[in-house]
């Protein structure tokens, strides 16, 4: 079972690879918009907003939303920066091109074998012709049965004729 528990504890390693690259994707991303939203409280340490100045931070924000870009690469330069860095796929191995394990010599099987029965064979052979005198037999011990029913009959009606006599 060396080699179930082999394939086990990579399907692990190749799985925490996977989470520790995705926590690295989400961490750069929540720091990438940790520090756009620092910059903007460092331009704007005022007093608190009034109800016309959350209009238009409302606005700014909705401008300011970033976009993220995994696959394509966006011709504005503003727009560059929300380009994500590629995602690291773990490695990949193909379970075709891994060589299998030489198989242990084993006894061949074709050395051990031998019918249930020595004659088994003859039996076969032999069975149409068996299967003809079995009948031929059972027909014979009728006939015996019913001759002798017939002399026991024969004999009881001698024997009642000559207690009568």
């Amino acid at each position: 079972m060396s080699g179930g528990d082999d394939s086990i504890e990579q399907a692990v390693t190749s799985r925490r690879e996977r989470l520790l690259a995705l926590r690295t994707a989400k961490e750069l991303l929540l720091s990438s918009n940790r520090e756009a939203s620092d910059t903007n409280q460092d331009e704007d340490p005022q007093s608190p907003p009034t109800v016309s100045e959350d209009d238009e931070e409302q606005e700014q924000e909705e401008e300011k939303l970033s976009m993220k870009f995994r696959n394509y690469v966006p011709h504005d330069k503003d727009l560059q920066e929300g380009k994500l860095a590629p995602a690291v796929l773990p490695k990949f191995e193909d379970p075709v091109s891994v060589p299998e394990p030489e198989p242990q010599p084993t006894e061949d099987p074709f050395l051990n074998i031998a019918p249930k029965k020595p004659n088994w064979d003859l039996r076969r052979d032999v069975q149409k012709k068996l299967d003809k005198l079995d009948k031929r037999t059972q027909k014979a011990l009728y006939q015996l049965m019913l001759e002798q029913e017939k002399q026991n009959q024969l004999a009881e009606g001698d024997y009642i004729n000559d207690v009568k006599d």
